[in-house]
């Protein structure tokens, strides 16, 4: 951990956000992370003290910089680098919570289809 200038893509990595750079890289890209308020280029400098706004699917981590990483290592130290605002984290619970509420998408799904069933499909797939 040091204080020298970080590019945003390598930190998003080292952080745990991302599995892989090049996906950070791809999602600073998308605007799914705003640095301070506005869009970045993962070239971007990155320091401590700056407030990233994260979205990873449909959750979204809102968080102050505390320290710089140039490596990956183990999750709780990857975990001392930023410190997550109290009402994102509350959001993202209530996120997960709402989700594992919900019923599973294929939950009215059984089985292999039926005769009549792969006939529609067919009939729609054209083949």
């Amino acid at each position: 951990m040091d204080d020298e200038p970080l590019r945003i893509d390598k930190w998003l990595w080292a952080a745990r956000f991302f599995k892989t750079r090049s996906l950070a890289a791809k999602a600073v890209d998308g605007g799914k992370v705003r640095l301070n308020g506005e869009s970045a280029k993962p070239s971007r400098e990155l320091r401590c003290g700056d407030e990233l706004a994260i979205r990873a699917g449909e959750l979204e981590w809102v968080v102050e910089v505390k320290a710089l990483s140039r490596q990956r290592g183990p999750a709780a130290q990857a975990a001392l680098l930023y410190a997550e605002r109290e009402d994102s984290r509350a959001r993202r619970q209530a996120a997960i919570a709402l989700r594992k509420v919900q019923p599973h998408p294929a939950a009215g799904v059984k089985g292999r289809p039926t005769k009549k069933d792969r006939r529609l499909i067919h009939r729609f797939t054209g083949g």
